[in-house]
């Protein structure tokens, strides 16, 4: 006798046939009906035991949590809510769980609770379909990319560089606790440190990977990146991850290419193969924008603003042309942005990303030509001189999901930058080196995996999609 699992059950649907299967009891009733789940599917199947014929002791065992084998025929359901059941011969309990002591009872808990106990968490519906969802996407980032020549490639964890420019880093070291020694000014001596030098967990792999572009043409990260930021926001983690392509001999107009196709395929990807996934998610996320006021309610349910997404062609929009479109809108001169747009140069913030693609053009929206001193030092700078070749794409709901740029090429105009900004060159006389020997045009993007699992799944809160989140003052599990 075969053992399956609770999906290939509910899809084969193989009546009358003897079923093998262990998972963990959700829900046990009437001392007769046990809601059973192995995290394969967001769906339980009801297992109806004899409870005549079950041993008292064994009845007891049955709580929510604990883990289940049994044996049984399947057959068609009698009562409401599915369609078929297992009519249970044999039962085993393969691991006791106290009712007075498991944390995730059979009720609604608040996500902070769940948080507090995220090495349980995925027993429940909601955390358990956004996990099997970022399973999926991270499984289409790679097969999308590989399956249009990409080389995947591992960046260093572990840099001497600030990729950024932000300087919020994780320093790493090799120096015990107060004995760092201290050079004549009275500085910390990294030269005598592990690496010889200042080193820090990455915020970026971009700058390796550019490395691989210009040697193997198409190469791309998905890896862990670090930001010390002292933020407690539903945006911000301290630890996330991070998909960035690199492409050689591509312009800015190619990049808007790549990332527009590269977005709807993973989309598309999860639209169809986490449809139950999902068809719960969206319910769950229409029965919470009810309880929001009218007018912070979404006009679009989670299914909506993914086929959004993918059926709309984004539409390509200047930066210069966004701001005569901010300056002049409604909420803009009835003051409703909560930060005004009065002159060029202004940061864009989500309200305005919003707007642009919500209201104003109703469809995904990727502005480009940015003025260049609120962008990276890499960027390729225009004929103008105060703008850079940069792009965002801009999503309903969140604003911007994907950071990217045609990078500077040219070695005497990438220096100058480097000078204004004080980035010593020989920090980065590597990746200076790339603009001396065969140089060429090339592009990538960055596109924060969290962001793009919560755009999926329509959670709010950024730690909750990702495993064990880290955050200011919380480093558990």
């Amino acid at each position: 006798m075969a053992e399956k699992n609770v999906a290939e059950i509910l899809n084969s649907n193989p009546l009358l046939q003897e079923i093998q299967l262990k998972g963990w009891v959700r829900t046990f009733r009437s001392n007769r009906f046990i809601a059973l789940n192995d995290g394969s599917t967001i769906n339980n199947i009801q297992c109806v035991i004899d409870f005549e014929n079950t041993p008292e002791e064994i009845l007891k065992r049955i709580n929510t949590g604990a883990a289940i084998a049994l044996k049984g025929i399947l057959a068609e359901s009698q009562g409401r809510g599915q369609s078929v059941e297992i009519q249970v011969s044999e039962i085993e309990i393969l691991g006791d769980s106290n009712p007075d002591e498991y944390p995730i009872q059979p009720k609604k808990h608040s996500f902070e609770f769940l948080r507090e106990n995220a090495h349980l968490r995925m027993r429940t519906n909601t955390f358990s379909a956004v996990m099997r969802v970022r399973s999926k996407l991270s499984f289409a980032v790679h097969k999308y990319f590989q399956e249009n020549g990409f080389n995947y490639v591992n960046t260093p964890i572990i840099t001497g560089s600030d990729a950024e420019g932000a300087g919020e880093m994780f320093r790493v070291t090799n120096f015990e606790d107060n004995k760092a020694p201290v050079t004549e000014d009275g500085k910390i001596d990294y030269s005598k440190d592990f690496f010889g030098k200042e080193t820090n967990l990455t915020v970026s792999g971009q700058l390796e990977a550019e490395t691989f572009a210009m040697s193997l043409g198409k190469a791309y990260t998905f890896g862990p990146t670090f930001r010390a930021e002292n933020s407690n926001t539903t945006r911000h983690l301290a630890e996330f991850w991070m998909i960035e392509p690199e492409v050689a001999f591509m312009d800015l107009s190619g990049n808007m290419d790549l990332a527009e196709d590269f977005i709807k395929s993973v989309i598309n990807d999860v639209l169809n193969t986490c449809k139950d996934d999902l068809a719960f998610l969206d319910q769950r996320l229409t029965q919470e924008e009810k309880s929001k006021p009218q007018a912070q309610r979404s006009e679009m349910s989670l299914l909506e603003k993914l086929k959004f997404v993918v059926d709309n062609n984004f539409k390509r929009v200047s930066y210069t042309e966004a701001i005569d479109i901010l300056r002049n809108s409604k909420p803009n001169k009835k003051k409703k942005f909560q930060f005004p747009i009065n002159e060029w140069g202004a940061d864009l913030q989500s309200e305005h990303e919003r707007f642009l693609v919500e209201k104003h053009f109703k469809c995904p929206v990727i502005l480009f030509d940015y003025p260049a001193n609120i962008k990276a030092f890499y960027m390729r700078l225009n004929d103008d001189g105060k703008t850079v070749r940069a792009m965002d794409v801009l999503f309903p709901g969140i604003g911007e999901i994907v950071g990217g740029s045609q990078r500077e090429e040219r070695y005497d105009v990438l220096v100058e930058k480097m000078k204004a900004l004080d980035i010593p060159e020989e920090e980065l006389w590597w990746y200076l080196d790339l603009r001396k020997f065969g140089t060429a045009v090339h592009s990538g993007f960055g596109l924060g995996f969290e962001r793009l699992v919560q755009f999926a799944t329509g959670m709010n809160n950024i730690r909750d999609v990702i495993p064990f989140p880290r955050t200011p003052q919380n480093a558990d599990f």
